[in-house]
């Protein structure tokens, strides 16, 4: 029997008591997140990006399918809200629902494509449709902006249940975004526990031993990559209302590989993971930026350090050394 010390016994308990309300623990954290980053704009990137992070994790950390194309659905679903804004004049309510199933639309052509393929052969063809729909929004210049972006994406209030909030304030920002977070946090949470959940784990585990159980494995990959784009579209419509605007670079395959990085680099497979990616990646970048132009670069050390010494992430690795036995 292994006697645990004080301050180890009480981590395994503390994670623990975490594991089993990871829903009201992510929210309460994030919920007083804004207090402990540097300002309130980086905790918004780090909350809509930490979405995006979930989003893809579904697919890659809980399916076991590494996609380099998510960028095709954070890029569809912020254009997809900021043309409903922009030229349509949609509810910022509405835009958001549409950047969303605009997303989740391209993650079903897409997933339909590419799920016919395996292991790196798969993350190629996400890759080249990806690029497919990049090239799709760069050429409709009337409605995206082309290489400018799609610009005039700007709420100044919001009405919410009758009441007209600021959203130049940034903390209203970040509170009205977080709204939408923790419905999918719920959502993913849920996903998870139900049996659905467990057939991705089986999936991900052993897929000769999945499809020899009598589940239909290919429409469960196509299913898991619908949701994982439906997420990552929200986050593209949550970012587009943001930032004010929508950058081609939204669509581009570094922003792909960016959230490759985020997952890895929080933990892949787990809950809270995706979001301690996203804060780790963007503050690196944040305190690098200015201290050099050459922030690439040490991020890509320290990407390669993780991977090598720590390849299950900072979240990951937590929970392996103090979780719940």
């Amino acid at each position: 029997m292994t006697v645990l010390d004080p301050p180890q016994s009480t981590a395994r308990r503390w994670l623990g008591h975490v594991a089993r309300h990871r829903v009201a623990a992510t929210l309460g954290f994030l919920v007083l997140f804004p207090l402990i980053v540097p300002y309130e704009a980086l905790a918004a990137n780090i909350l809509v990006l930490g979405l995006y992070a979930l989003g893809f994790n579904l697919l890659f950390g809980y399916t076991g399918l590494l996609s380099f194309g998510h960028a095709a659905f954070l890029g569809s679903g912020a254009y997809g809200c900021g043309i409903a804004l922009v030229h349509f004049g949609v509810g910022w309510f509405g835009a958001i629902l549409i950047g969303t199933a605009l997303a989740t639309l391209v993650a079903a052509v897409i997933g339909f494509l590419a799920i016919r393929t395996r292991g790196i052969y798969f993350a190629m063809v996400t890759l080249a449709l990806s690029m497919c729909v990049y090239y799709a929004f760069y050429q409709m210049e009337p409605l995206t902006g082309g290489e400018n972006g799609l610009r005039g994406v700007n709420l100044q209030t919001i009405g919410v249940f009758g009441f007209q909030l600021s959203f130049l304030n940034p903390t209203v920002k970040y509170y009205v975004l977080l709204a939408f977070v923790g419905v999918a946090i719920w959502l993913f949470s849920r996903l998870l526990a139900s049996p659905f959940g467990a057939v991705l784990e089986a999936v991900r585990e052993n897929e000769n031993r999945a499809r020899a159980c009598g589940y239909d494995v290919a429409a469960t990959k196509l299913v898991a990559f619908v949701i994982s784009g439906a997420f990552c579209g929200l986050a593209g419509a949550l970012n587009a209302l943001h930032l004010s605007i929508v950058p081609i670079e939204t669509l581009h395959y570094t922003t792909s590989g960016q959230v490759v990085m985020m997952a890895l680099l929080g933990g892949m497979g787990t809950f809270f993971g995706p979001f301690v990616g996203a804060a780790t990646f963007l503050l690196l970048q944040d305190v690098l930026s200015v201290l050099t132009q050459h922030w690439q670069l040490y991020v890509g050390i320290v990407f390669i350090l993780f991977v090598l010494f720590f390849p299950r992430g900072i979240w990951g690795s937590l929970l392996d050394r103090f979780g719940p036995r």
